[in-house]
């Protein structure tokens, strides 16, 4: 399934977002990343294999700027918050609905000085048999 490849590509087609968001972990780096939490779940399955699922996603940024890691996180908040589509490329998925389950929020600061933010969102969608 292309889901994460796809919200990936939504959110870096923000035009002023300081750093591309990438699939992954938050490494020892600045970095903004995407990665799947557990948690997610069957709400309906069809007898053809077809499943409605509602799955967990977070977004984390790691900077020593607090400021821009805020406004980051906050600028993906609002535009996740108006998605309406998103289009598989392999056709592994349609696309219900994003939710954002909560606001961004300061999760760490490290003994080097950078500021782990932290945004939770959750997908609805129907997954498809290929």
């Amino acid at each position: 399934m292309d889901f994460m490849e796809r919200l990936k590509d939504n959110v870096n087609s923000l035009p002023d977002l300081p750093m591309k968001l990438m699939l992954g972990y938050l490494t020892a780096k600045d970095s903004l990343v995407l990665y799947a939490l557990p948690g997610g779940q069957v709400i309906r399955e069809y007898y053809d294999g077809v499943k409605d699922q509602s799955l967990n996603y977070e977004i984390g940024i790691k900077t020593k700027d607090q400021q821009k890691a805020n406004a980051t996180l906050w600028q993906i908040q609002t535009h996740l918050e108006e998605v309406e589509e998103i289009i598989s490329k392999d056709s592994s998925f349609q696309f219900q609905k994003l939710s954002v389950s909560n606001k961004p929020f300061l999760s760490d600061q490290d003994e080097q000085g950078f500021f782990i933010y932290l945004l939770d969102v959750q997908a609805d969608l129907t997954t498809l048999k290929k």
